[in-house]
């Protein structure tokens, strides 16, 4: 009986000291890098890690049983039944994770990247196996679990680029006046409406056409579906200011469109962050 007994604390011990031991592997291995390529690494291992503690202490406590008697195919057939219920009773949280682990392996989105994900708008911040966590233009945390996805759209500048282009009309001096008043007004939007501007707005001069009109280009980068105010307060502004220059001026001679820059290539693999260590690991090494 005291063999049996020394035998059972000894396993206990060993599948203790083993799983401090992975915990302690996986924790360092979360600490090496906080850059935004190893987050869907973090999230993996972390499933991982849990998934392979529980397995310890479930076979030890198998192999504790078998040793008092106890049927080790009884043992994993009462267990499956446990789980099945557990599993039905939980259905969101499974959902969660199997969601969670086809957003990380199919790589539609980055720790960083600006997306629409279930109607809310925000940065990534993190990827995890029950949430996908998004910081919104207000600068509040949004928490959307992974079940409740069901399309996503990716901005791959992290941002709308929206162009306000203004007709430059008359002689020289009235072309220059325009130009003034609207660089003179570009300053300012940014201080009024800071809540929808990610960089600050700027002009991309002036532009000529063949047909032989010319307009100067005002870009700003802002937030996806917030750009109501510079088509309403911003423009609206900006053609009575130029009204007032120029009485004759009219406001369909200034236009609004918005525009998404095309995506720069990017590795599609989950492991990138890998082949990027190995290209730029230096020689002899």
């Amino acid at each position: 009986m005291a063999l049996k007994l020394g035998a059972f604390a000894g396993i206990a011990v060993a599948t203790h000291l083993l799983v401090i031991v992975v915990r302690h592997v996986a924790a360092h291995a979360l600490s090496l890098k906080a850059d935004r390529r190893y987050q869907k690494l973090k999230s993996i291992v972390t499933l991982s890690t849990s998934a392979l503690v529980f397995t310890l202490y479930f076979l030890s406590f198998g192999f504790i049983l078998q040793e008092l008697g106890v049927s080790l195919t009884a043992y994993l057939a009462s267990a499956s039944v446990a789980g099945l219920a557990i599993g039905f009773g939980s259905q969101g949280v499974v959902q969660d994770v199997v969601t969670g682990l086809t957003f990380i392996f199919s790589d539609l989105v980055d720790v960083g990247d600006l997306v629409e994900v279930s109607g809310q708008t925000g940065i990534v911040r993190a990827i995890t196996m029950r949430f996908v966590e998004l910081e919104n233009a207000l600068g509040a945390s949004v928490f959307i679990p992974n079940r409740t996805i069901n399309n996503v759209i990716n901005y791959p500048r992290g941002y709308v680029r929206c162009l306000v282009d203004i007709t430059l009309t008359g002689d020289a001096d009235t072309k220059n006046k325009i130009e003034a008043t609207a660089l003179t007004l570009l300053q300012a939007v940014s201080e009024q409406f800071p809540g929808i501007m990610i960089t600050k707005p700027s002009s991309e001069g002036r532009l000529a056409f063949k047909a032989g009109k010319e307009i100067l280009r005002l870009k700003f980068r802002i937030w996806p579906n917030r750009g109501g105010a510079i088509e309403s307060a911003f423009n609206q502004e900006l053609v009575a200011r130029l009204k007032t220059d120029v009485p004759d001026y009219q406001s369909w001679m200034v236009s609004i469109s918005y525009e998404v820059e095309e995506r720069i290539a990017r590795s599609k693999s989950a492991w990138s962050w890998l082949e990027n260590k190995r290209i730029n690991r230096p020689p002899g090494r």
